[in-house]
């Protein structure tokens, strides 16, 4: 079979619509309905349902999606192995938001040459949407992440618990502190707790939604924000931050995201077992 037919096949199971997924896909239309149209006539069974409200799976395109997925797994590590330089045995994919790889992950990268030194690492930054579609389609092997969905063969368990914190450039009570506030937007989750904390606040003449472009901001021109505690501690060590004197503070799950069931063996075993305890090591409960 070729691959890229199960690659289109998952594009528009993700997206729902043929059109979406041909711009995802950068092809056209007429392209993404010829590859359905043969995988269609190579499994001898109608795939999807097209109507008015979008596309839909048949009872045969909800039994394939598994397998299609498990196809362009495979055929990634492959592709990778068999590139490998003399040395390795096999290379790892892992991917994580940006803010994740601050301390935690290139925390882990160390640790990983150490325990597994003939395992090759390719590290991949990204939105939680665009990591879910690389591990759906066997681009990655481990995602880390804040938003995961739910996808056939993926595995999500609790990484760890961030705290995140109200700091300040200045020593100041939490009555006195939204003067200079830069709002940094940490999801749908702080945005509520952080709406129902600060009710009348007024709209801040600073707001981001990178929490590295928040930080590198208050650490060059003052003022106040949240940021996670493991990201700020040896600001606070340093006294070039202060924890505001009776702020809340909120927590924001990390998530690891993998297929638990591919065969990869203890090696696999082994890297998330290290990315779990350098996770504790940022634990803050």
């Amino acid at each position: 079979m070729n691959i890229d037919l199960a690659r289109t096949f998952l594009e528009i199971v993700e997206t729902g619509n043929f059109n979406k997924a041909a711009e995802r896909l950068d092809i056209t239309q007429s392209t993404v309905s010829m590859r359905i149209k043969a995988l269609e006539d190579e499994l001898g069974r109608p795939l999807f349902i097209r109507s008015k409200t979008g596309t839909g799976l048949t009872a045969a395109g909800l039994q394939f999606r598994r397998y299609a997925a498990s196809l362009v797994r495979v055929w990634e590590q492959a592709r990778q192995e068999i590139a490998l330089p003399p040395g390795f045995r096999t290379v790892l994919n892992v991917g994580g938001q940006f803010s994740l790889w601050d301390r935690l992950l290139v925390q882990w990268i160390p640790w990983m040459r150490t325990a597994l030194p003939d395992v090759a690492l390719r590290a991949e930054v990204g939105l939680s949407d665009g990591l879910m579609r690389q591990l759906s389609e066997g681009m990655l092997d481990i995602g880390v992440m804040y938003s995961p969905q739910s996808r056939p063969g993926l595995h999500i368990e609790k990484l760890l618990d961030e705290r995140l914190v109200m700091v300040s450039t200045k020593p100041r009570a939490v009555e006195d502190w939204d003067e200079d506030y830069v709002f940094v937007d940490w999801g749908p989750e702080f945005r509520q707790g952080h709406g129902q904390a600060f009710p009348d606040l007024k709209t801040p003449a600073v707001s981001v939604g990178l929490g590295a472009l928040g930080l590198q901001h208050v650490l060059a021109h003052g003022g106040t924000s949240y940021f996670p505690m493991r990201t700020v501690r040896s600001y606070l060590a340093a006294g070039r931050l202060f924890e505001v004197t009776g702020a809340p503070d909120f927590r924001r799950p990390a998530w690891l995201v993998y297929s638990p069931d591919d065969g990869r063996g203890e090696w696999f075993r082994t890297a998330l077992e290290g990315l779990r305890y350098v996770a504790s090591l940022e634990s803050e409960d």
